[in-house]
């Protein structure tokens, strides 16, 4: 335990450097893109397919050719920038000749059919991811804010008690259910300070060149200019995510991935936060990659690698269902980007967004990520402090049930829809 410090300084440093000189990867812990495991998806994937789903699905708002230039037999994907490297994937003829591609998931048609009705979700595997770290690191995510003498609200917290009460539901009716993160600690062993010369270095390459190490508080303008607010950014943001993504994909291997969050507008002061009249929802799916985002190495590999691991079809078909449930049971409208450019609207239920996030980039099987209700609008606000309860009680007037139950009944109903529809 004693070296453990030097060690993660060296890696991450040579890491960094390596990354940072290069201009390749999208932040200094990202993964090097590994091209050669693409190979086996030779084949895999016809050209009118690999089209449909790059225009149409990853990079709805454009892609060069100088990044991805696709021919009628194949398609050619730069790896280096620099060296002026290509990957060349080739394309099946036809849908009769298309090796298959083998995934490490099952679909829901490809499920053996349920032996009861009751246990439709048998042989499913569930991984429940609760959004955000909570406890002692929800003020430092900006996921905390308190009203007078009211309990604070978390949404660290609030993710894990769904998550909490919405796994026994999923295993009476025959899931495997796993947690991605099952308390309020973080999933990396790294923490802020293991990060701090990383941090520096980082800022340094963008031209600040003796930076502070602290920021005065939440509303100092020029905290992102502080070791402090890189390394914490670089932990919860990044550290944190992508080891709950080796978690996924290397232990629990699940078949769907769901990601629960509860959503926010803007409050100001945390500890005198404005409370909003908004309140809506939507789910959202992988895809919508910008162009400049493209231009990192490693996230266009892994743009690459899901696109051809075919998962959009099915998590689009899940979290399409589980929006129209999720809207008919909280009758909330769907939530409108005012600035859409780096989301893209999917799917038939009106609910359902196309965006590029870490998580839902980075766990390799299909990913549904929540974001039902505003934490900060009164309803909510008012719901959240009125707890679990049976039945319903009256919140500002209205005859209203758990706001956790809410949300666990409807992804629960809205799973047994599909897969009740996709397994006969």
């Amino acid at each position: 335990m004693i070296f453990r410090p030097l060690f993660l300084f060296l890696a991450l440093f040579v890491l960094l450097h390596s990354a940072l000189a290069a201009d390749r990867l999208s932040n200094p812990i990202a993964d090097p893109p590994a091209w050669e495991t693409l190979a086996k998806y030779q084949k895999t994937i016809t050209h009118d397919e690999f089209e449909r789903l790059l225009r149409g699905v990853y990079c709805s708002h454009g892609i060069g050719d100088e990044l991805i230039r696709v021919e009628p037999e194949f398609a050619c994907i730069l790896m280096d920038r620099d060296a002026q490297t290509w990957f060349t994937l080739r394309f099946a003829k036809n849908e009769r000749t298309r090796r298959p591609a083998a995934p490490p998931w099952r679909t829901a048609p490809s499920l053996p059919r349920p032996k009861r009705e009751k246990k439709i979700l048998s042989g499913l595997k569930i991984a429940l991811d609760p959004g955000h770290i909570g406890g002692a690191w929800a003020k430092m995510e900006e996921r905390w804010f308190k009203v007078g003498d009211a309990p604070p609200v978390e949404e660290g917290e609030m993710t894990l008690h769904v998550a909490q009460m919405l796994a026994p539901k999923l295993r009476e009716l025959g899931a495997r259910v796993s947690f991605v993160r099952d308390k309020t600690e973080p999933v990396t062993s790294l923490r802020p300070d293991d990060l701090k010369e990383v941090a520096r270095e980082v800022l340094r390459t963008s031209g600040i060149e003796n930076p502070r190490d602290d920021f005065a508080g939440p509303d100092d303008p020029l905290k992102d200019q502080t070791v402090r607010w890189q390394s914490e950014i670089l932990f919860y943001r990044n550290s944190e995510i992508r080891q709950r993504a080796r978690l996924v994909n290397s232990k629990l291997k699940p078949d769907l991935v769901l990601c629960l969050h509860f959503n926010a507008e803007a409050w100001g002061d945390e500890q005198n936060p404005t409370l909003s009249d908004e309140n809506h929802l939507h789910l959202l799916v992988n895809g919508a990659y910008v162009p400049a985002e493209l231009q990192s190495d490693d996230v266009r590999f892994e743009m690459l690698r899901r696109l051809l691991r075919r998962a959009y079809d099915e998590e689009l078909k899940i979290a399409d269902t589980a929006a129209a449930v999720m809207a008919k049971k909280t009758q909330l409208p769907p939530y409108e980007y005012t600035h859409p450019d780096n989301v893209t609207k999917v799917g038939t239920s009106g609910y359902v967004y196309a965006r590029n996030l870490v998580a839902t980039r980075l766990y390799q099987c299909p990913v549904v990520y929540f974001e039902p209700y505003v934490m900060n609008s009164r309803e909510v606000f008012a719901r959240i402090q009125a707890g679990d309860y049976d039945g319903t009680r009256p919140i500002n007037g209205v005859e209203r049930p758990s706001i956790y139950r809410e949300y666990v009944d409807s992804v629960v109903e809205g799973l047994v829809e599909y897969y009740r529809a996709a397994r006969r």
